[in-house]
């Protein structure tokens, strides 16, 4: 599938990864963006791993094939070919230009050998993905009108025995104390609110957008899967924080002031401007107090044998 622009880490609705929810006025530029998709991959390295650790639990037979449907750069594919030493696994997205990065990365990484690419639109490609063990989607189903029929269709390319695994939801990122000595106190927080109107009105906008409960657990037993559970892992970078996770949630931030300027006031807007000005000493790229902690939930079952 063709992924919508994230920001804010796409954690919780808005990775991984706050997109500019089915705003078409503004062009992807695929390489930026890559970019930003791939630092956030590396920030969440260390709860990916967790998760592969908890889902290897959870399966009742050896992962010989797994796809990450929705991959983007292949953060969690490359991962999942670490973890599952005996797997093919399979990058899946709509945009060739992220997939190429998915097959750079796996050279990078070693693990070229047992990586494929899948350039498939969701959910019209879902038939042509072929069976897997394990399926990973992370941030994309949201992404369908049918949220109850991409997990259909996802079940239905699971083996007896494997597991399908999504990540939705969790909590919104947080960087910067509450009061950060400049505007008004509280500017993330208002910045989720922003970006929760937005997220509804992505979702009204897609085709065949079906209203549902977002019960995702439910959601999965309903897709013919047993046994589904939640569990959340946590993405924490302390203060101070380093070069690479300073230089991601600069870009972020800066994506947020340009996508999101009509949305909020004037002393919100100014406070983000300054926070991404890199001569400010309020800035992020200055301030020693900037940090990075968010969660993702991902809800996982099994298709029985």
């Amino acid at each position: 599938m063709t992924r919508h622009p994230h920001t804010h880490d796409d954690h919780a609705h808005h990775q991984p990864g706050g997109h500019a929810h089915g705003d078409a006025s503004h062009a992807v530029d695929w390489a930026v963006f890559g970019t930003l998709l791939e630092k956030n991959a590396d920030l969440n390295t260390p709860a990916l791993e967790e998760t592969a650790e908890w889902l290897r639990g959870l399966l009742a037979v050896p992962v010989r094939r797994a796809l990450d449907v929705g991959s983007g750069p292949g953060g969690a594919t490359c991962l999942f070919a670490r973890a599952f030493p005996d797997a093919e696994v399979v990058a899946v997205d709509g945009t060739p230009e992220l997939l190429e990065r998915a097959h750079a990365r796996a050279e990078r990484l070693g693990v070229a050998d047992r990586v494929r690419t899948h350039l498939a639109e969701l959910p019209d490609g879902l038939a042509d993905m072929g069976e897997a063990d394990l399926i990973w989607s992370s941030k994309a189903v949201h992404h369908l009108g049918d949220q109850q029929g991409a997990l259909d269709g996802l079940a239905a390319a699971l083996r007896p025995g494997g597991v399908l695994a999504v990540s939705e939801g969790g909590l919104p990122l947080r960087a910067l104390p509450r009061d950060i000595g400049i505007g008004r106190p509280g500017l993330l927080a208002r910045i989720d609110a922003v970006q929760d109107e937005g997220f509804t009105e992505m979702r009204a906008e897609l085709p065949g957008a079906k209203e549902i409960v977002e019960d995702w657990p439910a959601m999965l037993g309903a897709a013919g899967l047993t046994g589904a559970r939640s569990r959340t892992f946590l993405v924490d970078h302390p203060a101070p924080l380093d070069a690479p996770a300073r230089e991601m949630l600069h870009i972020e931030l800066a994506r947020l002031h340009e996508r999101l300027a009509d949305r909020l006031d004037a002393t919100d807007r100014a406070t983000l401007g300054r926070l991404i000005d890199p001569d400010d000493e309020a800035g992020v790229l200055r301030r020693p107090d900037v940090f990075w902690l968010s969660a993702f939930t991902v809800h996982a079952a099994v298709k029985p044998r």
